[in-house]
């Protein structure tokens, strides 16, 4: 367990990420892919039965013992919290209203942000979006680790440490790599997490309050869906920088393991990701899968040649700003 992982900084390429060029092929070869860029017409009524199944189960482990309110808020609403997060993810672009409704799409993902006890859709949505326009750009996207990370966490027991971490990882990077100023929406949903946190406090008490908190720091870290922040982008093979996985957990994460498919083409829901591999096979079939989330932690944690260093970095050259 005291063994250093094996690199020591991260995979610099000095080429383009990928998906932009094959997004234009595969746009030319099969103009059918434009019809799946359409709103999910289920992704607003799961949502919403997610929300309503959290407060219920606020509402009935106000009277649980300590021990089983964790019990729960790890198994079944770390699963819900951490799903609502990926339903944020979806609706940050525009797949519950269309992209002609933002306004709809930023007030329903602030709706299913309530669960998750902390202000994140408004944040998430400002960032998410340098993500994929410069994906594992320098100083850019707040997705890559920092140099610090990679340089701590770099044996198998801190590795585990820095997995159970990830919430507050997420949380504070971008305010140290690329901090941006804060915007009407984030006070909004700031102010609304706390009327919604207030009323259920008073409702039901503190049980409940640090049952939604729990659910959101167990799911999102060393729990066997977090596998996917792994999974995504950390470089299992050389020369690949996103990896798709196609089980079953994706029943519940809004299908967030089609990444290749969604970094193709991030205004196709969740939903219909499916459609586009299906659509044109030969652009997905030959690329690296995971095939378990849970087997992706593990090998991260004791693969010397894994850590937080093994992400493909690059440096984009912005235009400057007119005077």
């Amino acid at each position: 367990m005291g063994n250093s992982a094996g690199r020591s900084d991260f995979e610099w390429v000095y080429t383009d990420q990928p998906h932009t060029q094959r997004r234009k092929e595969m746009l030319a070869k099969y103009p059918a892919i434009k019809a799946l860029m359409r709103p999910d017409p289920h992704l607003k009524w799961t949502v919403l039965g997610l929300v309503l199944a959290q407060l219920l189960a606020c509402w009935l482990v106000r009277g649980l013992a300590w021990r089983w309110l964790f019990f729960w808020a790890y198994t079944f609403g770390g699963c819900v919290n951490h799903s609502l997060t990926l339903a944020i993810h979806d609706i940050s672009h525009n797949t519950a209203f269309g992209t002609g409704r933002a306004a709809h799409n930023r007030w329903f993902a602030i709706f299913a942000n309530l669960p998750i006890g902390l202000p994140y859709a408004a944040s998430f949505k400002k960032y998410h979006v340098d993500h994929h326009r410069y994906l594992g750009g320098d100083g850019l996207d707040v997705d890559v680790p920092t140099r610090l990370e990679g340089w701590l966490f770099c044996t198998p027991a801190r590795k585990l440490l820095w997995l159970l971490l990830q919430p507050f990882f997420y949380s504070l990077r971008p305010l140290c790599v690329h901090p941006k100023a804060m915007t009407r929406m984030e006070v909004l949903n700031a102010l609304v997490q706390l009327a919604a946190n207030a009323t259920i406090f008073s409702l039901w008490g503190l049980k409940s309050m640090v049952y939604l908190l729990a659910s959101s720091i167990l799911g999102l870290g060393l729990h066997p869906i977090s596998g996917h922040f792994v999974a995504e982008h950390y470089m299992f093979l050389k020369g690949h920088e996103t990896y798709s996985y196609y089980g079953p957990l994706n029943w519940i994460t809004f299908n967030v393991g089609y990444h290749v498919e969604h970094h193709d083409f991030p205004s196709i829901p969740g939903c219909n990701l499916p459609l586009v591999r299906k659509i044109a096979p030969e652009y997905y079939d030959h690329l690296p899968q995971h095939h378990s989330w849970v087997k992706v932690l593990w090998d991260f944690v004791f693969e010397d040649s894994l850590g937080p260093f093994a992400r493909v970095k690059r440096v984009y050259k912005l235009a400057e700003d007119p005077l």
